[in-house]
């Protein structure tokens, strides 16, 4: 029973858009909920799958529950991967989202 519901999960999250994923991670990172939707909308039209890929590695890192990172926070994070349209992209979806949410 327990290995049919952890397929059935695993199935439902595979499913899963590309938006919804990196809302899920922007919220894993501690952003919360109403900005993460606003710039994961507007990030993904903006970033190509490996730079997702990469912002994702932020969410991941463990050191912070959700809702303790500000958008500054993340910014600084997302700086620290070392490409200069993440940081664009990620700061102008963030300063637009918090002033709006």
């Amino acid at each position: 029973m327990k290995k049919l519901l952890l397929l059935a999960i695993l199935a439902l999250s595979a499913c899963a858009s590309p938006e919804s994923r990196i809302r899920t991670g922007l919220i894993s990172a501690g952003i919360s909920p109403s900005v993460a939707t606003c710039m994961a909308q507007r990030m993904i039209d903006r970033l190509s799958l490996q730079q997702l890929r990469r912002l994702q590695s932020i969410s991941t890192s463990g050191d912070h529950r959700v809702g303790d990172l500000t958008v500054t926070q993340f910014l600084h994070r997302a700086r620290a991967l070392g490409d200069p349209e993440i940081v664009s992209v990620v700061a102008s979806a963030g300063i637009r989202c918090a002033i709006t949410s």
